[in-house]
């Protein structure tokens, strides 16, 4: 990239830097600090980059255009200067109608895209009368028990003009059913739904434990939902490949992109084994990355898991069709980032990660509220985030220009350093059998849980400074308008299961889940028949119990 004369012009320019200019400064005033590292790999910072630090960078092989590979610079050619990002919130609150009352409101003021939040029950495939969901119904999200719920959800919200995303995994093929009832229902082509649904159980067993079946009958209805969209649901995305998580458990930056591409390795692999061709299903993969407070770390990282996934599907897979190497994302600003003290400061944090977001190339982008440490963001805090994502997008200038970090030397010696770590971990995978060796023998997990365990320590010992919590602490008790979810509405969503079961057709409920029962035993695709046990107004529970029955249920560590 730099003639050899040019840099050795260089090198003994900032040789002659360094005597006379620096060190003098040095011995006068000193630094901040004795070494500068990434805000979570620890990789050193070193005090200034040149063009030797990107001597080997080729830019056509290693930064390219926008739209062509390595589809470093972004996966589409005008990116955001053609089209801004989808502007997501997430919202689910408590029951359908709460849900549809937000939906709405974010509709009106602005939103792009919805994204939807399930309660721990319904993320769990119990129905909300299940003893299981006592006390948890409505609590971390919208009860889903029935189609009608479903219906209620997205009453007045046509489907062929939105695009929703359903963080959902183990029950996610039940939910996606759903969705296609509802827009079956409001007679909208199934060709034009668009969204995606996380279906990532991979990352469940790593980092979050909303996890049903073992992991072989998982990736078999994952398989499953692959084919059945590709032929109806062209343009839903039917996996989010989620890092996110896996960031949220303590993970590295490196670690977050090694482990959500080597999930991904075993998606792409279980769907080849069961017959699929690559270049039909790899175009709907999509994937779903966490946003930190380092802005050039997270935009490295973007940049880094671009390139890699190209290189991944084209020698490891030799995809063909470009949209299969195409890593598009969606992108969450970082809960675990967020602070109980102090919440003003978490619109700070919040803008400062959806800028990353923006200069990575991110498809879309849901923003926290500032009170999401606390509880599920009340209004006035999800249409903050929203103006967050707005303000972005038409005041900053950062969506103006595509790639506007590309050159840096910084940026881009950090981008190669993320991707060399990042590759490192993969072949370790490798190594161990694959994600699901490694995750079965809880080597992923050990990897991620280390890290956090530092990286707690240096808060405790003030050797990482989080404003707010460790330094630059108020003694005045803070008061926070806090969104609670009544205790009445469990039982209202209690009373409105059962008067469902009562007012449907039972033969057609039970002929159903027959039907679905023996496309579990065999090798047919579950999803016809879970799309025709949801119109029977089958609940959740019932459905997901079918496949207990036949597939059982995953104990960790067992």
């Amino acid at each position: 990239m730099f003639d050899p004369d040019d840099l050795e012009r260089i090198r003994s320019a900032k040789d002659e830097w360094e005597e006379e200019t620096l060190e003098p400064t040095l011995e006068r005033f000193g630094e901040r600090e004795d070494e500068f590292t990434t805000d979570t790999g620890g990789q050193e910072v070193d005090r200034l980059y040149t063009p030797d630090d990107v001597a080997d960078l080729d830019y056509l092989d290693d930064v390219g255009f926008p739209g062509e590979k390595p589809y470093t610079r972004g996966v589409y050619p005008t990116m955001h200067r053609g089209r801004l990002w989808t502007m997501r919130q997430y919202a689910g609150m408590g029951t359908a109608a709460e849900t549809n009352e937000r939906f709405r409101y974010l509709i009106d003021n602005g939103s792009s895209g919805l994204s939807m939040a399930f309660d721990l029950p319904t993320q769990m495939g119990y129905d909300s009368d299940a003893a299981m969901s006592a006390g948890e119904v409505g609590k971390s999200g919208v009860a889903i028990d029935t189609l009608e719920d479903m219906e209620r959800v997205f009453e007045g919200i046509p489907l062929d003009e939105v695009s929703t995303s359903m963080t959902i995994n183990a029950p996610a093929s039940v939910l996606l059913a759903m969705y296609i009832a509802v827009g079956d229902k409001q007679g909208v082509d199934r060709e034009q739904l668009r969204g995606t649904i996380q279906n990532d159980v991979l990352k469940e067993y790593v980092a979050r434990n909303t996890y049903i079946y073992p992991p072989e009958e998982s990736m078999r209805i994952i398989t499953d939902i692959f084919e059945y969209c590709a032929e109806e649901t062209p343009k839903f995305n039917t996996i989010s490949i989620s890092g996110y998580h896996i960031r949220e458990a303590g993970s590295t930056a490196a670690q977050e992109i090694a482990f959500t591409l080597g999930n991904g390795i075993q998606y792409v692999e279980a769907a080849i084994d069961a017959g699929l061709d690559v270049d039909e299903f790899a175009p709907q993969l999509s994937f779903f990355f966490n946003a930190h407070n380092n802005i050039l770390e997270e935009v490295a990282k973007f940049r880094a898991a671009r390139r890699m996934w190209a290189k991944i599907m084209e020698e490891r897979f030799g995809a063909e069709n470009p949209k299969s190497k195409q890593l598009k994302f969606h992108t969450q600003t970082g809960g675990s980032t967020l602070t109980a003290q102090q919440v003003e400061n978490n619109v700070v944090r919040v803008g400062y990660q959806a800028l990353a977001a923006v200069l990575g190339g991110t498809q879309s982008l849901h923003t926290n509220g500032k009170d999401e440490a606390l509880s599920l963001p009340t209004e006035q805090s999800v249409r903050t985030a929203l103006r967050t994502q707005q303000i972005l997008a038409h005041e900053s200038g950062a969506a103006d220009t595509i790639d506007p970090l590309a050159g840096s030397y910084y940026v881009e010696s950090l981008t190669d350093e993320v991707e060399a770590e990042a590759f490192e971990l993969l072949d370790e995978v490798d190594e161990r059998g694959g994600m699901l060796d490694a995750i079965e023998n809880q080597w992923v997990q050990k990897q991620i849980q280390d890290v956090a365990f530092d990286r707690q320590r240096e808060i405790e010992d003030e050797e990482r400074v989080i404003v707010g919590v460790n330094k630059y602490q108020v003694d005045e008790e803070e008061q926070m308008d806090v969104e609670e979810v009544a205790e009445e509405e469990e039982q209202k969503q209690v009373e409105s299961v059962e008067a469902v079961r009562e007012r449907r057709d039972e033969e057609a409920v039970e002929e159903a889940l027959a039907s679905l029962r023996d496309a579990a035993q065999g090798s047919a695709n579950l999803l016809p028949h879970i799309v025709d046990a949801v119109k029977a107004y089958a609940t959740v529970g019932e459905i997901c119990n079918v496949m207990r029955d036949e597939f059982g249920e995953y104990k960790q560590g067992y």
